[in-house]
């Protein structure tokens, strides 16, 4: 899937939402508890009630991988249900030497197809070259994230007037085109985005952050969207969790449109 299909998906819904699966079973309706796959069935409710309004899903592997074998399982089937017209996400955010690296990416996109994976970059080039060998296949690469220890390390200075995540996102595009490479940039850090569109203008940038955890989804627009709105923004919980009632896909349908419409509203603003 090409940045060009992506942007085309976004102008046909108006919308540059990504929809963030992560399922919990300690939070999903109590009802389907007494289905034989509980977090398969939650992910397909909340992907028939959200297609109209996004653009793209993204499971946090965490949630998956901590049920063991059953949770590998529900992964594939819900990455399986998904259309293939959605951008799909495997959050993993994998990283390391060099022959790891070529495993986890066999794993997420030969084995299980996803389109795109979250990429940790300390470990350097070498990390993270083996998951660019695949046609068609994304790395998301975490740079400035929305979490409180980000300032441990991420913005401390480099010199010349730089910090860490500035330094990562410049490196990093000596490594491949906008057709291939994407940076995690948090909603919660919005006042950033003008100077990374200065340093990285044409590639896209996936936002966390928007809805429970109260990022800014107008400011992110305004500073971040470029000629090909060049955004994804996610919303897990605000959606996903918007009731816990048996008609819990209604309300996650309602929260995903809420945000679609506002999303409607800054692309004419902004595009």
């Amino acid at each position: 899937m090409n940045k060009q299909f992506i942007f085309e998906q976004i102008k046909q819904k108006n919308s540059y939402l990504c929809v963030g699966l992560d399922t919990d079973l300690q939070k999903i309706p109590p009802h389907l508890l007494k289905e034989k796959d509980p977090i398969f069935e939650f992910n397909k409710q909340i992907i028939d009630a959200t297609a109209d309004y996004c653009v793209a899903y993204k499971p946090n592997i965490a949630f998956y991988e901590s049920m063991g074998p059953a949770g590998w399982e529900s992964l594939q089937k819900t990455l399986d249900y998904i259309p293939k017209e959605f951008f799909t996400i495997a959050d993993a955010k994998r990283g390391d030497i060099g022959n790891t690296s070529k495993m986890y990416a066999k794993a997420f996109f030969e084995n299980m197809d996803f389109d795109s994976i979250t990429v940790a970059p300390y470990m350097g080039e070498d990390s993270v070259t083996p998951f660019l060998e695949f046609d068609g296949k994304w790395v998301i690469l975490l740079a400035l994230t929305s979490n409180k220890g980000s300032k441990d390390f991420q913005i401390l200075s480099t010199g010349e007037n730089k910090q860490l995540f500035q330094e990562v996102i410049l490196k990093s595009q000596e490594w491949a085109t906008t057709d291939q490479l994407m940076f995690v940039v948090g909603a919660t850090k919005a006042e950033r985005f003008s100077a990374i569109r200065e340093i990285a203008p044409d590639n896209f940038l996936l936002v966390p952050g928007i809805g429970a955890q109260g990022g800014d989804l107008e400011g992110v627009s305004k500073y971040g969207m470029n000629d090909n709105c060049g955004l994804l923004v996610n919303s897990s919980r605000g959606i996903i969790y918007a009731s816990t009632d048996k008609d819990f896909g209604k309300s996650a349908s309602k929260a995903a449109q809420t945000v679609q419409q506002e999303m409607e509203k800054y692309l004419n603003l902004y595009l």
